[in-house]
């Protein structure tokens, strides 16, 4: 609906973006780029940061890195012609000079850029070799008769995308907060909630974000403004809101309960070489519980690298066997889909379990017997890659999904395997697995939708992993050590980053290294396993390295995951500045299977970025998956650790859940609020942060 003024008729807040003044179909295509349909969508779009333009600061006060406002007079202007031709202008005021750097310059401005001429610039100050310099500033000539007035504001900066200028976007948002002037937004958060917290109202919120005082600029700076606060606590209720909602839509549907009390279980754990930790049983008998119910289990098992997660999943997957099931165990990568093939045949089949393998490689009459016996049911528990959720793959009664590192798979993926599950109205169970921790106050916001169990403890035998960080000049005591812990007995990794020499990289290349390491330690017996070998070849590479024939295995980081050799206890890791804590960490888990002292040696290439440094040491001070991960997290956000620029899942606008973990906790009591009392509100919420979203977290 629009509002008619006394002089101009403003567009309704939910009108095309088209319906504001110099907004074609062009530029509407562009703000649509940004998730910007309706006018409403601009108010949302939220500044990244802002430019204090309000004030001039002394040519003496300025900072290297600050961006300010200055005015002078040019007292000199050079035209220097060196590898590239600049226009250099020398400014001055009461207080000093500073030079103006122009790579780019038009004939215009060589006329009009003179000696005398006064001018008011803005850009970032940085050191030039002889003084302070701005490079390409924004500037006005100013007339002695009407200098230009300063901003009243703060100058916000947006996101932007190819095409789209900040000025554009400035001016398309002053029209929308124009509307909202005349249409205020109604506030789906009551005020008999936000006031206890001290939230703001929404409409004053989205003003002073778009149009900050100047005196605000610290806070604003820190994310500590009132205005910021109630949008990052709405942005994470929203998110919160939503994963329950998708909760409770999929408890909505029915499930097969499962038989727990079959004998299938008991002489599984009555084969198994070792006692399950306390640890594992408690989260058995979580699951167990979860199962018995007529409804879809959604767990998610937490356990740091080598706590036993795989006979958790075992014993899980036995339950759906003994109701006449199938379960299905899908895995990120051949490697890791054939560890546990490996590992659950030699578990199962004994007990008369028909298991089967499925991965892309499986072609021709293999691949359609196989498919015949997921159909018909022959086929028990069935293990793969994401192969598994191809057109053609159908189950014959599928009540239990487990899904092994499932931060690496893409939601879409997962979403496809659940219904393949689907029998009418029946969903089957799922079951999600990870070695990557999540720290509690994290797992609370991503993980609203799902049960949490952790596997807190380490089987007995394990032994801690010593970590030492070297450079990469210190490679000759690398290899003498590599010499000494295999001469003794004992086995060791040597793992590269890439495949093939890369310039662009300097990383080492596994197959170059694995030549250079047989010629230098002539005695042992080599073996080289990377992503781009044929299955049978990279499977045989394993197996012989796993009975001990070969001494030394060169790798790149396909052994990530699921590799377990107990008689490796040396693990070098080249180039390891290139890799991320979760990594380094996976890949540290390799050894230390077994009862002898184990080490890590992290080679790096200097000179070490501050990141990179930061990285290694957290890797090197503990072997607490947890803590590495709350480290990780700090380092690069929830984004990137939980996979999120692949699942879609946590694309936050301005809340960040590792800095405002200590929301999470209020927000959860709110949202119970909101669902109990106010269920029109919900919606409402969820729409503005999340829109179409939700759907993905259906899985």
């Amino acid at each position: 609906m629009q509002v008619t003024t006394s002089t101009t008729t403003v567009p309704d807040l939910h009108d095309s973006v088209q319906s504001l003044t110099g907004v074609g179909p062009r530029l509407a295509e562009r703000l649509a780029r940004l998730g910007i349909n309706q006018i409403v969508d601009l108010l949302m779009h939220l500044p990244l940061r802002y430019q204090d333009r309000t004030q001039i600061t002394p040519i003496t006060a300025l900072q290297v890195g600050l961006e300010a406002v200055i005015e002078g007079e040019i007292l000199r202007v050079d035209v220097v012609h060196k590898r590239r031709t600049m226009l250099l202008c020398q400014l001055g005021d009461h207080s000093g000079a500073i030079v103006l750097r122009f790579f780019h310059f038009s004939a215009a401005q060589r006329e009009h850029l003179t000696p005398g001429t006064r001018l008011r610039c803005f850009s970032e100050v940085r050191m030039g070799a002889t003084s302070l310099e701005m490079i390409h500033p924004e500037y006005h000539i100013l007339s002695e008769d009407e200098p230009p007035p300063f901003a009243e504001c703060l100058t916000p900066i947006y996101p932007t995308t190819e095409g789209l200028r900040q000025p554009s976007l400035r001016r398309l948002i002053e029209q929308a907060l124009h509307s909202l002037h005349h249409q205020p937004l109604s506030d789906p958060l009551p005020e008999a909630l936000r006031q206890p917290l001290g939230l703001p109202d929404i409409n004053a919120t989205l003003h002073l974000l778009h149009r900050p005082p100047p005196e605000y600029a610290a806070l604003l700076a820190q994310r500590q403004h009132p205005a910021q606060h109630r949008l990052i606590f709405e942005e994470l209720l929203a998110h919160q809101l939503s994963l329950r909602e998708l909760r409770q839509r999929i408890r909505r549907n029915p499930a097969l309960a499962l038989n727990t009390d079959g004998p299938l279980r008991q002489q599984f754990l009555a084969a198994l070489p070792f006692e399950l930790t306390a640890a594992q049983q408690r989260v058995c008998a979580e699951i167990a519980s979860d199962l018995r119910q007529p409804r879809p289990m959604l767990r998610l098992i937490q356990g740091d690298v080598g706590s036993g997660k795989t006979v958790v999943a075992t014993l899980a997957a036995l339950h759906a066997l003994e109701s006449a099931g199938q379960a299905v165990l899908m895995a990120p990568t051949e490697l890791l889909a054939e560890q546990h093939y490996r590992t659950l045949s030699q578990w199962l089949q004994p007990l008369g379990v028909h298991l089967l393998w499925l991965s892309g490689r499986t072609k021709g009459s293999a691949r359609t017997a196989a498919l015949d016996a997921l159909r018909s049911g022959q086929a028990q528990m069935i293990i793969g890659t994401h192969a598994l959720f191809q057109d053609d793959v159908e189950f014959h009664d599928l009540v239990l999904v487990i899904v092994d590192e499932q931060h690496r798979f893409g939601v879409h993926q997962r979403l496809a395997l659940r219904e393949k599950g689907r029998r009418g109205a029946y969903c089957p169970h799922q079951l999600i697995m990870t070695a990557t921790p999540i720290p509690r106050t994290l797992a609370m916001s991503v993980y609203a939708d799902l049960d949490t169990s952790i596997i807190d403890e380490l089987p007995p035998g394990r032994t801690p992993v010593t970590t030492v960080v070297i450079s990469e000049s210190r490679r000759d005591q690398v290899i003498e050590r590599i010499r000494l812990a295999c001469g003794s007995g004992r086995q060791a990794y040597w793992v590269c980053p890439l495949i093939e020499e890369s310039t662009q990289l300097e990383a080492q290349a596994a197959e170059d290294t694995a030549t250079r390491l047989s010629e230098l330690l002539p005695e042992l017996r080599i073996g080289l396993v990377h992503g781009r070998l044929k299955a049978a070849e990279k499977e045989a590479v394993m197996a012989a390295f796993k009975s001990s024939e070969l001494a030394l295995l060169v790798a790149t980081t396909v052994i990530e995951v699921g590799v377990d050799v107990p008689n490796a206890s040396l693990m070098i890791i080249e180039n390891a500045e290139r890799l991320g804590l979760a990594q380094l960490h996976q890949l540290r888990g390799r050894v230390g299977r077994g009862s002898a002292n184990s080490f890590c040696v992290l080679l790096y290439r200097p000179p070490l970025s501050q990141v990179a440094y930061a990285r290694l040491e957290a890797v090197r001070a503990t072997t607490d998956g947890f803590a590495i991960a709350r480290r990780d997290l700090e380092l690069r956000g929830p984004g990137e650790v939980l996979g999120t620029r692949q699942t879609g899942l946590m694309q936050f606008r301005i809340a960040d859940p590792v800095r405002d973990g200590e929301l999470i906790e209020p927000i959860r009591q709110t949202a119970d609020t909101l669902l109990a009392d106010y269920p029109h509100a919900v919606e409402a919420i969820i729409a503005r942060w999340i829109g179409q979203g939700q759907t993905y977290g259906d899985v």
